[in-house]
Order: structure tokens, then C-alpha cells, then sequence
């Protein structure tokens, strides 16, 4: 791609890649963190809720005053997407009804939008990405999160001949998890509430990683931008390792964990009685592919590839992923190359909210990684047959009746929900 070229005669012109940020928590520092050190790309503006909180985020990445004194700080996304200051607008809040009007005013205003909110993206992505593409601009999944970093080798496998038998990331999981709640969820970290407090943790958010919501997003995220396919009954999570991968994640016909060929899937990097997986692939991606032929097969075996016992299932795998410090790869492939890292395609699949404890006509959903339900992944069909209430949208409903335990939410349990352009939007959206 030979973008770092690119960069330093933009650095040399004095004509940089202009960034604008909106949401200056976890992930947005550390892409903070990189850009003194990138040439030729600056952050015109950033905008957060709280400006005071995001100049503060700057200086402890290591930013020098003259640098955060060149940059604007606001409150007002909507003005700085507006201002004709900022060629990519990264959307990094987490919230997906905020993080969907964030694009629609990025494609308003002509600006290329890299969605770090996967919560958004699965919610809407495939209506934000079609407006996208009519406006003539980038929308793109962010590089460094697993979605497309996982998106990057299924295109790979594809590209080279492969066809790709399964795909997906590493996690630590055990079935207890999708009960936990804000104020359990510490004690699976294995930190008191006071630590992670001080840490600048936020215990709802931690929460949505290890109930397995998080995950249920991503892989859905991935299944949209793919093709892949969700497993009928939600994520299995099996256990498996980096040497185990192309064993396990087969189809059921030999030997597999699979429904069938072509799905997505997260493994766990602890056994289901606690024990430690054997080179856990917890922080990594990775796609499983099939040799097309015996020659391929015989390949494998001669350069070395992990594969299962027959020789025709082998799996690459990444074993880190570095979110926000490799972000810039999906700001510079947008606005040089005009090219996505990864991108909604279709929609495929979706992330209905599931009852975490049973729950009472009256209660109020709290959404994501909260004290009342998990999300759990699923094919559009299924969600579209059910009445499935997503996750993105289960925050502030009222039950109008009683939900049991792992039971989905459906749009006949709650009322009416009072973001109707968003509604609007995904009704949009045809099932694939």
C-alpha cells in the first residue's frame, strides 16, 4: 500500500490527513497516542462530552502542549463534522444510537467515517454504509479491532483460492458469564471495584466483554462485512488453542464443533472446568481454510501448517490485536487509498438482547454489558422471525411483561421505543 510514503509527502507538503475524534476514552487514547509520531497526519478536533476530559486523555498519551494547543476541543460533534477541518471523523463512543447520527452527519458533510462503534455499525451498518456509498465516501470498520482485522484474512483466504470454513477471535468465556453484572464483573477481572475505579475503568462496559455481548457484536460485525454465517443456537465458545484451531473448528461430518462450513466463532481460552487452554488464542484472530485440492494439502503439510489430521483443514491466526495503536492503517486506506478496512456489506446477522435473570413487567432494560440482559448472536432471519429487540436499542425500555431467564426480548415485551428515525433506518435494512 506504501501509505507511509504517502504520509511523508503529505508531511513534506504541509498537507496532512486531517483526523477528527469523536469520543476520547480507551480506544481513542491510544490512537491518540500514535499521531506525534505519525508524519504527515494531525487530529484537527476532537469532540467528547467532556473537552476538559479529552485534553486531559492527550497529555497523559505524552502529548506537548503545542500540540493540544493546535487542536480544537469541543462538545459538539455535529459542528466540527460541519467545519470543512476534517477529512475522517473516527467514531469511538460505544453508544450506537449517538454513534449512527454521527454518521449520517460524516456522510452529510462528505467526510469519510471509520466506525470504531461496532455497536452502531450491527445495528444499522449495512442502511450507513449504502448511504456511504451513494455520497461518494469511505465507511469503514476500524483496523486494530478484531472485526476487520478478522475481515483481513477471510479476504486473504479468499483472494488466494481458500474457501474459509470458519473465522472469528479469541476470548475468555464460561457459561456463568452472561449472568454477570456491573457489580460482579471485577471479580472474573480478579480486581477490587477501587482499583479498576482508579484505573479509569467504566464496570458496564468491562461488563459487555465478558457476558459475552461483546463478542456476539464483533461476530456479527464480521458476518455482515462476510457473508459467514451465525450458528443457529448463538456462539458456542468452544475451547481452543492456536495449534487446535483448524481440529476443532470443522464441521460436525469430521469431527468438528461446525453446523457447516462457513461460520463465524469465538474460542475460549479456558476449559469449561477452568483450566488454561494449551497457547489460548484470547487477544487474537483467526480464519480457517480448506485446501481446494490435494496438492494444496500436501503444501501445507510441506511448509509446515497446523492442520487437522486429514490435511485439508489449516487456520492462521494473529495472535494480538492492538485496537486503537493500529488505527491509523483505517484513517489512511480511507483517505489515501479510498478504501475501507472492512465494511457492512449485507444484513446477515444481529445481536438480539436475552434475559440475564428472570425480569418483571415494569423493569426498565438497562442495555450492554448491564444488570438485566446480554446480547446473543443470531441470523437476521431469526431475529426478524422473533421480533428480537437488539441490543443497540435495549436501554431505557419498560417491560410490559414478565421475560424468563435466557428468554429473548421481543419488541411484544417492551413499549414503544422513542428513537423512531433510528427504527426508521433499520427497517431498511433487508435480511440476507
Amino acid at each position: 500500500m506504501y501509505l507511509y510514503d504517502q504520509l511523508r509527502q503529505r508531511a513534506d507538503a504541509s498537507r496532512p490527513v486531517r483526523v477528527g475524534l469523536i469520543g476520547a476514552g480507551k480506544f481513542g487514547s491510544m490512537f491518540l497516542s500514535q499521531v506525534p509520531t505519525t508524519p504527515g497526519l494531525s487530529v484537527a478536533a476532537i469532540a467528547d462530552l467532556r473537552p476538559d476530559n479529552a485534553q486531559a486523555a492527550c497529555r497523559s498519551v505524552g502529548w506537548p502542549d503545542t500540540l493540544i494547543a493546535a487542536t480544537e476541543f469541543s462538545d459538539d460533534a455535529a459542528a466540527m463534522m460541519a467545519s470543512g477541518k476534517v477529512d475522517v471523523v473516527v467514531e469511538a463512543t460505544g453508544n450506537p444510537i449517538a454513534g449512527i447520527r454521527h454518521a449520517q452527519k460524516a456522510i452529510e458533510n462528505g467526510v469519510h467515517i471509520v466506525m470504531v462503534n461496532v455497536e452502531a455499525d450491527v445495528l444499522a451498518g449495512a442502511a450507513l454504509a449504502e448511504q456511504a456509498r451513494k455520497a461518494g465516501i469511505v465507511y469503514s470498520m476500524a483496523y486494530g479491532d478484531q472485526p476487520a482485522l478478522t475481515i483481513e484474512m477471510v479476504e486473504w483466504a479468499r483472494a488466494t483460492g481458500f474457501e474459509v470454513i470458519a473465522a472469528g477471535k479469541g476470548t475468555k468465556y464460561l457459561p456463568a458469564y452472561h449472568s454477570s453484572t456491573p457489580d460482579t464483573v471485577w471479580d472474573h477481572y480478579g480486581l477490587t471495584a477501587e482499583q479498576a475505579s482508579a484505573a479509569g475503568m467504566n464496570s458496564q462496559m468491562f461488563n459487555s466483554f465478558l457476558d459475552g455481548t461483546k463478542s456476539a457484536l464483533e461476530m456479527a460485525a464480521i458476518s455482515n462485512a462476510t457473508g459467514l454465517s451465525a450458528p443457529s443456537n448463538g456462539l458456542g465458545f468452544p475451547a481452543a488453542g492456536m495449534d487446535d484451531l483448524a481440529h476443532i473448528l470443522r464441521p460436525q461430518s469430521q469431527g468438528g464443533c461446525l453446523e457447516s462450513k462457513g461460520q463465524v466463532e469465538v474460542v475460549t481460552s479456558i476449559e469449561r472446568d477452568g483450566r488454561p487452554v494449551h497457547r489460548d488464542l484470547r487477544w487474537g484472530v483467526y480464519v480457517v481454510i480448506e485446501a481446494p485440492n490435494d496438492y494444496a494439502a500436501a503444501c501445507f503439510k510441506q511448509y509446515g501448517m497446523n492442520t487437522d489430521a486429514s490435511g485439508r483443514y489449516s487456520a492462521m491466526y494473529k495472535p494480538f490485536h492492538l485496537i486503537g495503536l493500529e488505527l491509523n492503517i483505517s484513517i489512511l486506506s480511507a483517505a489515501l487509498l479510498g478504501q475501507p478496512t472492512g465494511m457492512t456489506k449485507g444484513y446477515h446477522s444481529d445481536v438480539v438482547a436475552t434475559a440475564k435473570r428472570p425480569l418483571k413487567a415494569g423493569e426498565v432494560l438497562d442495555g450492554e454489558g448491564g444488570f438485566t440482559v446480554w446480547g446473543k448472536l443470531c441470523s437476521a432471519r431469526q431475529s426478524a422471525e422473533i421480533g428480537g429487540v437488539p441490543i443497540g436499542l435495549a436501554h431505557h425500555l419498560k417491560l410490559t411483561r414478565d421475560v424468563p431467564a435466557g428468554a429473548p426480548i421481543t419488541w411484544q415485551d417492551v413499549g414503544d421505543h422513542p428513537d423512531t428515525d433510528i427504527l426508521a433506518l433499520r427497517k431498511k435494512m433487508h435480511v440476507s
